[in-house]
């Protein structure tokens, strides 16, 4: 089991590319599919595997309270996996060839509007305070670049460039993107790293958590959820209802589509185009709730 997890392994980091947040993701779905046969049958192995071991599995995740989008994404996780085995010949058959993923229903996500927006960044800071600036900052970010929540973690000092007023984004399956600083944060950032150096905040990351130490997601999760709950009435708050925001905000205001495409580090059209779908609900509500035609819908012409 070990020898095809590491083969494996060096294939997603070496071939593939991916980060090791998303290796070990992969890892730790595969694992679980081997425990659960192995600690039934300790003779199992994984040229045995075939469609009903995959089927039996997943009923196990549905009956453990696992959502379906959950389960599809533990195994795509092993889709992958037995793939590289059929591929290298280590298994003589693909077990998932006739695997279609569950059906999955769309919760619409409506994003936060400029007012709330408004209302948390114009709330009054200390900028001789290192943690508010770089609390500010965060939610800046977000709002003004719409990164990922890793992405804004694992920013480095060398990633920000005031001069030239540009950011380098190290997104998905690392591939780089460089975003526009608006004039007006570039200031504040200057500022944020002179506290920083004062405060003896020396490490490579440019957002720090406490003692020096670089953020993990459930602190950047908080904080965002902390600083909107008082202006929101929205059940779930998090980073990304930040980017999708973004890219909202910038649809509402005239922008390409190609052009967001490339702030948030898209691979394909497809998968902005989930902004432009929850911009036309939007639009229809306004639409149903402001036309004055719409009041007399019922009547004669």
């Amino acid at each position: 089991m070990q020898e095809s997890l590491q083969k494996y392994q060096d294939y997603l980091i070496k071939e593939k590319n991916y980060s090791l947040h998303t290796v070990g993701a992969y890892l730790k779905d595969v694992e679980s599919f081997w425990l659960f046969f192995t600690e039934r049958d300790s003779d199992w192995r994984w040229h045995d595997t075939d469609y009903s071991h995959i089927r039996s599995w997943i009923v196990d995740l549905s009956d453990r309270g696992m959502s379906n989008r959950t389960i599809n994404r533990k195994t795509a996780s092993l889709k992958s996996f037995f793939k590289f085995l059929y591929q290298t010949k280590t298994m003589s058959v693909y077990p998932l060839s006739g695997h279609k993923s569950l059906r999955i229903e769309k919760k619409e996500q409506l994003p936060f509007s400029e007012k709330e927006v408004n209302e948390v960044l114009q709330q009054d800071i200390d900028e001789d305070d290192a943690e508010q600036l770089r609390d500010y900052l965060i939610l800046m970010f977000f709002y003004v670049l719409g990164l990922r929540r890793a992405e804004l973690i694992n920013l480095r000092n060398t990633d920000i460039d005031v001069l030239s007023k540009t950011v380098r984004v190290l997104g998905k399956r690392n591939k780089e993107r460089i975003v526009p600083l608006m004039d007006n944060v570039c200031p504040l950032i200057n500022t944020y790293l002179t506290l920083k150096k004062q405060s003896g905040l020396n490490g490579e990351f440019f957002f720090f958590a406490k003692k020096n130490k670089k953020m993990n997601e459930t602190f950047v999760y908080r904080l965002i959820k902390n600083y909107f709950r008082g202006v929101t009435t929205k059940q779930k708050v998090s980073p990304h209802m930040l980017r999708h925001t973004f890219a909202t905000h910038m649809l509402n205001n005239g922008s390409d589509l190609n052009a967001i495409k490339e702030l948030l580090g898209h691979a394909s059209l497809s998968s902005t185009q989930v902004y432009v779908h929850a911009n036309l609900s939007e639009l229809k509500k306004n639409f149903n709730k402001a036309h004055p035609r719409q009041s007399n819908i019922n009547h004669k012409i």
